[in-house]
C-alpha cells in the first residue's frame, strides 16, 4: 500500500512567505510527500466586522506569495497544491503547473460567492482533484463536475477538534482519503492500519501541521512537524506489513 501524506499548512504561515518556507522545509524534512495551502480572498468568505478579521485578512494568500512559496517547494522536492476559493485562482495555479487540486468541504456546500465556478474551473484542468465533504452537500452533483478528474474522496469531519471518539471507522473504511482534525496522530495511523487490512492499494493522509510555537487560527488544531516525523515514520511501517501472515 502506498500512503500520501499531505501537510496542510492552512492558516499556520500566519502571512509570513519565510515562515511558510520553513513549514515547507520541515515537512519535506519529516517526510510528507506533499504541502498544500488554501487560497481565498477574506472578503468572499469573511465579514469585516468577524471579531479575528485581521488575523485572517493576514492569512490571505497572494498570488506573488505562491509563487515564492511553490518555487521553494520545487527546489526541495516536495509537491505544492491548494484547495483554491476562486477561479482566478486556479487560471494563475495552472500557470505554475501544479499537479493536482483539494476541494475543500464547505466549497462542496456550494454557499460560497465562487463556489460552483471555482469547481467548474478546476474540473476544466482535468487533473486529479482530493475532494472533502465533511460539512455536507451534493455528493451526485460534485461526482458529476468532476466526471471528467481522478477523485479521491476523503473522510471527513469538519469539527475543530474532532474526537477520536466521533469517527464512524466503518463509515472512514470506505474512503480512500481521511481529512484528519483529531489531536495528536492516532487517527491517521488507525486509518492507515485499516485500510491496510482491505488492501487498498493508494491511500491519502492529510494533517493540519504547525511550527513549535504558531499561533496561527489553525494552530490548536494541527500538529507539529516533529509529531509529524513521527506520524510518517510510523505510517511507512504500516505501508509494509504483512496482514495475512498475523
Amino acid at each position: 500500500m502506498q500512503v500520501t501524506i499531505v501537510a496542510e499548512i492552512a492558516s499556520n504561515w500566519e502571512g509570513n512567505v519565510q515562515k511558510a518556507k520553513k513549514l515547507v522545509l520541515e515537512s519535506k524534512k519529516a517526510g510528507a510527500n506533499a504541502v498544500k495551502f488554501q487560497m481565498w480572498r477574506a472578503r468572499d468568505l469573511y465579514s469585516e466586522k468577524h471579531p479575528n478579521w485581521n488575523t485572517i485578512k493576514k492569512s490571505e494568500l497572494r498570488f506573488e506569495q505562491v509563487k515564492k512559496i511553490k518555487k521553494f517547494a520545487d527546489q526541495i522536492g516536495i509537491e505544492f497544491f491548494c484547495s483554491a476559493f476562486y477561479p482566478d485562482a486556479v487560471n494563475f495555479l495552472e500557470t505554475l503547473k501544479v499537479k493536482k487540486y483539494k476541494i475543500a468541504s464547505r466549497t462542496c456546500l456550494l454557499k460560497d460567492p465562487y463556489s460552483i465556478d471555482t469547481l467548474l474551473t478546476k474540473a476544466r484542468t482535468k487533473k486529479p482533484v482530493i475532494i472533502s465533504m465533511g460539512m455536507g452537500g451534493n455528493l451526485k452533483k460534485i461526482k458529476n463536475i468532476f466526471k471528467k478528474n481522478n477523485k479521491t474522496f476523503c473522510y471527513c469531519i469538519s469539527k475543530y477538534p474532532t474526537s477520536l471518539g466521533e469517527i464512524n471507522w466503518n463509515e472512514a473504511k470506505k474512503f480512500d482519503g481521511f481529512s484528519d482534525h483529531t489531536f495528536g496522530i492516532i487517527a491517521p495511523m488507525v486509518f492507515a492500519v485499516i485500510k491496510k487490512q482491505s488492501k487498498a492499494k493508494k491511500i491519502i493522509i492529510e494533517k493540519h501541521v504547525k511550527l513549535k510555537n504558531s499561533k496561527g487560527p489553525d494552530a490548536s488544531t494541527s500538529i507539529t512537524t516533529e509529531q509529524l516525523k513521527e506520524l510518517t515514520s510510523q505510517i511507512r511501517i504500516i505501508e509494509k506489513i504483512k496482514f495475512e501472515k498475523l
